[in-house]
């Protein structure tokens, strides 16, 4: 089972994402926690404590796994029947892929996948190339896991066009893979303001 969880920056979807995970160990679901994020500054270093500080005593007893790039390898290694996973989040995880494609900024540190095909890339065009072939990847094997996996995402389509060719991508690229996530998903629901609203099944 599928369920996308979307919204916008301090919506409320990550809390909103844990309380769906607490329904699932409710029932004797056991919990894993697919973090995306990278503590490549003070500033995100902050924020991912933050995010374990509130997981630390919400009464789940998470298993933690980090992988900033190959994330659909350890999604297929943890998904099961009885298990409930949290990824948090899918934009991030795009972030990571589309500054790792570029060979103009820093890249972040490669995992054991195929990271190496991103951090050579040479050009836009092929840096889109082999994001296009891994979000195709990611969301076929997405129908095909066990278990329940509850995906959050940033909604970044509602502000302004942002400036520079990559911000502009982001979006793009962010707004395409949350339709084709969506579109395959049981359930998705929109955050605002802490509020969700059922987008999928209506």
């Amino acid at each position: 089972m599928i369920h996308l969880v979307l919204g916008g920056a301090r919506s409320g979807k990550s809390r909103y994402g844990e309380a769906l995970v607490r329904q699932y160990t409710a029932l004797g679901f056991d919990a894993c926690y697919v973090a995306t994020a990278q503590a490549l500054d003070d500033e995100m270093a902050t924020r991912i404590a933050k995010h374990q500080a509130g997981r630390s005593d919400d009464g789940v007893e998470w298993q933690l796994f980090e992988e900033p790039l190959a994330l659909m390898v350890t999604l297929a290694r943890l998904a099961k029947p009885g298990r409930v996973i949290l990824v948090d989040c899918l934009t991030l995880w795009l972030t990571n892929q589309l500054l790792a494609s570029n060979p103009l900024v820093d890249e972040p540190a490669p995992t054991e996948w195929n990271a190496s095909d991103f951090v050579t890339a040479t050009s836009t065009d092929k840096a889109l190339a082999n994001w296009q072939a891994e979000k195709t990847a990611f969301v076929d094997a997405l129908i095909e896991l066990e278990g329940v996996v509850i995906l959050i995402s940033n909604e970044v389509g509602s502000g302004i066009v942002p400036l520079g060719e990559l911000s502009r991508q982001f979006v793009d690229e962010a707004g395409w893979l949350n339709q084709a996530v969506a579109a395959l998903a049981d359930n998705v629901t929109l955050v605002v303001a802490g509020l969700p609203l059922a987008l999928k099944p209506l």
